[in-house]
């Protein structure tokens, strides 16, 4: 048997993760892998009680700063310690979710990478000076600011990313001095262990990090309610997250939610380009990410033609099992998942849309790459976030229907233009009502250094080590009198 082989089947038991011990617990749910429902391992189920201790532990932890610098080399550790281990996480992210290998790897790299930036941050981070004579008020005086840690942040992560998006949430968190008490998805918290051991191997002081899976029921009034957390980041359901903003307006709730991500193809675009960008990240881990591409409008002029081109594209993208180094579509996480998106496919034929490509699901129980034409504005494929592999192409009379169209969403993540003129796309920039407009670049593109959030419902903040970082920073102002 192969190394490969003998890490991809290994069955991972954990506990509960309280400051750097780890508990046993009666309560324990189970992981399958969602492409052939093999074990991926267990983790326990925390209790209220148990919750609410890892609160207290990383309230208790703020009694004992760690010095940036010696936060920062925690931070350099766990980058090198992720990369070096870097096949034996990509195949437990691969066996927990169904990521394809290949792109289990990147997620590995780009975790490295957003460690290694907010180390940069927790170096760099520093406070202001005041110009205080610039008033007559001011004048003999001297002032600056500080950055202090906010408090406690509770981090709740969705399964897509397992290993990533923990990394969005812990890295600048600790980067700014904050402990952190992280709930993992339920579909995949093994890697969020795996990451917790790492981080504990490279310094980091026990009671910085807690890892509590539960039931939200049992332990959301420890972690979301606790007058001692100060913030909550949360990565997921549009419902969910408005839900706990709502639930304590005092705390600082950073929200990054849904999305439907536009494109729009204007007759002057390279279409080859566009369509070659387009398809594989529609597709890629089968349209499991919040910036998957869901709906490319195109100008009639070129609407039969761009879609010949990238229903070819789409024809090469391999789906099926995700230890395949070929493959890209893998499955969908579960049966109920895959149901739904069926039944948005043919409700949305049976308001006159055409399946053009894929459209059934298959005897491996994969739903291949979908490309609909011309679902109606109102259909679901178009107007909810479909996180599976369809994406649709919808035929516009001019450029002004399009940027209406792309608009008309409850979402409002990140966008994309293709157009070789400058005009227009500086014209989109302005329009298309956005956290991100990208131009030439499917919108599902994300540097882990870059501002990254939307408006409406897809949330209320930016991601970035350095967003992170300063969201969960208060500034201390400190004046003397001369």
């Amino acid at each position: 048997m192969s190394l490969t082989t003998a890490l991809s089947r290994q069955v991972l038991e954990r506990g509960v993760l309280l400051g750097g011990e780890e508990i046993s617990t009666s309560s324990r749910a189970h992981v399958t892998n969602p492409y052939d429902g093999e074990a991926v391992g267990s983790v326990g189920q925390a209790t209220a009680a148990q919750a609410t201790a890892a609160v207290g532990l990383a309230h208790a932890a703020l009694d004992a700063p760690i010095p940036a610098h010696e936060r920062a080399t925690v931070l350099d550790r766990v980058a090198e310690e992720l990369l070096r281990r870097r096949e034996e996480l990509a195949l437990l992210i691969s066996s927990e979710v169904g990521k394809p290998i290949a792109l289990a790897r990147s997620e590995v790299d780009r975790a490295a990478s957003t460690y290694r930036v907010s180390a940069a941050v927790a170096r760099t981070r520093t406070g202001n000076m005041v110009a205080m004579d610039a008033t007559a008020a001011g004048a003999n005086k001297l002032a600056y600011t500080v950055n202090r840690p906010i408090g406690v942040v509770t981090a709740i992560t969705p399964f897509n990313f397992p290993l990533n998006l923990v990394a969005h949430k812990l890295a600048p968190a600790l980067a700014a001095g904050c402990p952190v008490v992280l709930k993992p998805a339920p579909q995949s918290p093994l890697t969020a262990f795996v990451l917790a051991d790492i981080c504990t191997a490279a310094g980091l002081p026990a009671g910085y990090l807690s890892v509590v899976p539960g039931e939200p029921a049992e332990i959301s009034a420890s972690i979301v309610q606790d007058p001692r957390v100060a913030a909550i980041s949360f990565t997921g359901s549009t419902e969910v997250g408005w839900h706990i903003a709502a639930s304590d307006p005092r705390k600082k709730v950073l929200l990054e939610l849904g999305n439907a991500s536009p494109a729009i193809i204007e007759p002057d675009a390279d279409l080859e380009r566009a369509a070659n960008l387009l398809a594989p990240n529609a597709f890629v881990f089968a349209g499991q990410t919040c910036v998957s591409v869901q709906r490319i409008y195109v100008d009639r002029a070129v609407h039969g033609e761009f879609l010949d081109l990238l229903v070819a594209r789409t024809g090469e993208i391999v789906s099926g099992d995700p230890r395949d180094e070929q493959v890209v579509c893998g499955p969908l996480i579960d049966n109920r998942v895959a149901e739904r998106t069926l039944a948005a496919i043919r409700s949305a034929t049976e308001q006159g849309a055409e399946v053009v490509s894929g459209g059934e699901r298959r005897s491996d129980g994969v739903v291949p790459p979908t490309v609909v034409n011309n679902a109606a504005q109102s259909s679901d494929l178009i107007q909810k976030e479909a996180f599976a592999p369809v994406v649709s192409v919808v035929g516009v009379e001019s450029f002004d229907q399009a940027i209406d169209m792309a608009n008309d969403s409850q979402y409002g993540l990140q966008a994309a233009v293709f157009t070789q003129n400058l005009d227009k796309a500086l014209a989109a920039t302005d329009r298309l009502d956005f956290g991100a407009v990208l131009v030439n670049e499917a919108p599902s593109f994300r540097a882990d250094n870059m501002p990254y959030g939307g408006l409406r419902n897809s949330g209320n903040t930016k991601e970035g080590p350095e967003s992170t970082a300063s969201a969960l920073t208060v500034e201390r102002l400190c004046v003397f009198s001369r």
